[in-house]
């Protein structure tokens, strides 16, 4: 995020309706998963309340069930379908107002994905059973864990489908209207009436999920009748006691039959004749093992920003943009008049002081989403969202952090995500922190992830950015060892010296070609010794010294797509995270990929949304990948395998051996043994990646 950008745009006071709000940052419907039986409770209220208090203009609940518990997703969402809701909601809308913002309620039918019906035994509503099953090769790399899991959301059993009748759709209508009237007694500001994601209205509204021949089916304007009914219906109950917005998907995407932009363009037309003040604009991708990541929640900034604008271009009531949009990306489409409100979900879960920063004028504070998606995956689950760069997301109540009930002096070694998160949050709760870090830079591990996952280079600047504004010491280009830390004259010591990369324990693991994710670090950063690499490698070493281009992973990312002083034919031994981002990384950069794998499920500890992608995109890339193999010898010239009972090669320039990563803090006995008192976090306590160290980091910064 660019510190010098002019957010003027974002931060001007906006009007939906009948209802003022101070900017234009909306908070969408992201799903807690928090409420009991239908019921708002305290924790809800305070996550709502944090991003009110952090800025943003508007908020938005996670869905609510208009006929709680009838189609309903879970039996933990909001419900609207009976008076004894309201006193929470009126809790929530207090919280709100009471920290400036203004209150959304998200209404919705969740029709042929209603869960809760399904585990009840009840069938889903819908304009007609479906004619189509969704291709789920994708669960085949999820664990048997998580597939448990998700069965039992609807307790294991199978869908079954109730066709809409007239008098179902007048019961619907007529529910809506009523669900309406008491958010609105419940004092909230707006609801928002779904229309897209595969719920009820939006399945009315496509081609494909609706094949129906009556006045409900066929033309759009039939295809509309039901949402536009009851958006009218909530807008005669409401009237201007609240904001009625309305979501729609620009687009939806995998499946032939399903909402053009055209489509949804002239729908949105009717939607604000029935009565609608604002369209959100969303998008969905409709088979969820395949295409999440196209929608609802893309990988790509900006994602339905296009559609967004070409829908305002059809009506005159505001438009909102969702789908990553960053802040700056979001200044620059409003003072451009392509719409008029921007919605930041996950970044407002990393984040809920993002719009109170950008306010200060200080936007390089903003903690980033790293776009990893755990927090949305826990959807899948029926579970509460967590974020792996925000431990206080659904734990709202631990900030502020507690001020230490004395200062000390804390030395760190490692300046990767869990060193660099230890010493943020000591330092903020009023610590001396020192700094220790054999390389040259700040990142450790995180620096290279960045080449493969650009949003981690985000949150790098962002420590990096931290690190200034906290005044925290740093002694780069130092190896820390007893002698040295002892010289510091620490009163606590936290290693988070990251996790150990063995070589692969096979006839030729220690062959020149051989890499492990060390090596390779080294040989990327510039910093391999002349042992570690054949000369070719060292070439790229060589020159990243001499340029410093490898000082920025977005630099390396560029010239590595046109120069890449490898062979052609790479061996990735391992699936896992790091082995299969690295293996589509090749794969771009014109190498023939191998990709072995141990286990049966790839990408773990990946998201399922954002593992199912990364295979999907790993295979569309080229990349051979082999499950379940035994490695049986590297030779100078390739590598050997077992699947079973066969036998098989494949020719190797490269080898990238990325299994056995395993967490090690030899460094902390030490020091425990000269008497120092130590905490171990991150990959060298347990390896966990970024969400691991972060959190691990956030849980020993906080005791101290």
């Amino acid at each position: 995020m660019r510190g010098r950008q002019s957010y003027t745009h974002l931060m001007s006071p906006g009007r939906i309706g009948p209802m003022e709000l101070r900017n234009r940052v909306v908070l969408p419907a992201m799903d807690m998963n928090v409420s009991e039986d239908g019921e708002i409770e305290q924790r809800e209220i305070e996550h709502y309340a944090a991003r009110a208090a952090g800025g943003a203009g508007l908020v938005v609940t996670g869905a609510c069930a208009v006929a709680f518990p009838h189609g309903a997703a879970s039996l933990k969402e909001p419900g609207l379908s009976e008076d004894r809701f309201i006193p929470g909601l009126r809790a929530l809308a207090d919280a709100v107002h009471a920290a400036g913002s203004k209150l959304c309620v998200q209404s919705t039918h969740h029709g042929k994905v209603a869960r809760v019906d399904t585990a009840n035994d009840r069938p889903v509503l819908a304009p007609n059973e479906p004619d189509y099953t969704y291709d789920m090769s994708a669960l085949a790399d999820s664990t048997p864990s998580e597939l448990r899991r998700m069965a039992a959301a609807t307790g294991g059993k199978h869908t079954t489908y109730r066709e809409m009748t007239t008098d179902d759709i007048a019961w619907l209508v007529a529910t809506w209207a009523d669900a309406a009237d008491r958010v609105a007694r419940a004092g909230a500001d707006a609801i928002e009436v779904h229309v897209a994601h595969g719920y009820i209205l939006g399945v009315f509204l496509n081609r494909r999920d609706n094949r129906r021949t009556d006045e409900y089916g066929g033309p759009l304007a039939n295809r509309a009748r039901l949402a536009c009914e009851v958006i009218a219906a909530v807008k005669e109950r409401v009237g201007d006691r609240l904001a009625v917005l309305v979501r729609v998907a620009g687009e939806e995407y995998g499946q032939e039959g399903g909402l053009t932009l055209a489509e949804a363009a002239e729908a949105s037309v009717m939607f604000e004749r029935a009565g609608a003040d604002a369209i959100h604009v969303t998008g969905w991708g409709r088979n969820p093992f395949d295409n999440f990541t196209d929608g609802p929640l893309p990988n790509k900034v900006g994602a339905y920003l296009p559609n967004a604008a070409a829908i305002k271009q059809r009506v005159s009531v505001p438009v909102i943009a969702v789908g990553r949009m960053l802040p700056e990306v979001a200044e620059e489409a409003l003072a451009a008049g392509k719409i008029d409100f921007a919605a930041m979900g996950r970044q407002l879960l990393a984040d809920p002081e993002l719009p109170n920063k950008i306010a200060a004028g200080t936007p390089e504070q903003v903690r980033p989403c790293i776009n990893c998606y755990l927090c949305v995956a826990e959807n899948f689950f029926d579970d509460t969202p967590f974020c792996a760069v925000n431990p206080a997301l659904g734990h709202e109540s631990l900030l502020p952090l507690r001020p230490a009930s004395a200062t000390q002096h804390v030395v760190v070694v490692g300046a990767g995500p869990a060193g660099l998160e230890s010493a943020r949050v000591l330092t903020e709760r009023g610590h001396r922190v020192t700094v220790v870090d054999r390389s040259d830079r700040l990142g450790g591990t995180m620096w290279f992830s960045s080449l493969t996952t650009p949003d981690n280079e985000r949150l790098l600047r962002w420590y990096r950015a931290e690190v200034e504004r906290l005044g925290i010491a740093v002694r780069l280009g130092t190896t820390a060892t007893v002698e040295s830390v002892r010289a510091l004259r620490p009163d606590r010591v936290v290693v988070a010296t990251g996790a150990v990369r063995p070589r692969p324990d096979v006839p030729g693991g220690g062959l020149p070609i051989v890499q492990t994710g060390d090596t390779l670090r080294a040989l990327m950063l510039g910093t391999a010794h002349a042992g570690e690499a054949g000369a070719v490698l060292r070439t790229l070493g060589r020159l990243g010294r001499a340029s410093r281009i490898t000082r920025s992973p977005e630099a390396v990312r560029r010239l590595t797509r046109r120069f890449l002083p490898m062979g052609k034919d790479v061996v990735v031994v391992g699936g896992s995270l790091v082995g299969l981002e690295l293996a589509e990384f090749l794969a771009e950069r014109g190498r023939r990929v191998t990709l072995l794998h141990e286990g049966r499920q790839l990408g773990l500890p990946l998201a399922m949304p954002r593992r199912w992608t990364a295979v999907k995109d790993a295979t569309e890339h080229g990349v051979d990948i082999h499950r379940g193999v035994t490695l049986t010898r590297i030779t100078d010239s390739g590598v050997e395998w077992t699947e079973g009972d066969q036998a098989h090669s494949a020719p190797a320039d490269m080898v990238v051996y990325a299994e056995g990563t395993t967490a090690a803090a030899p460094l902390a006995d030490e020091l425990r043994a000269a008497g120092l008192d130590v905490d171990v976090v991150g990959d060298a306590a347990e390896v966990g990646y970024i969400h691991g160290a972060v959190h691990s980091a956030w849980g020993v910064a906080t005791a101290i």
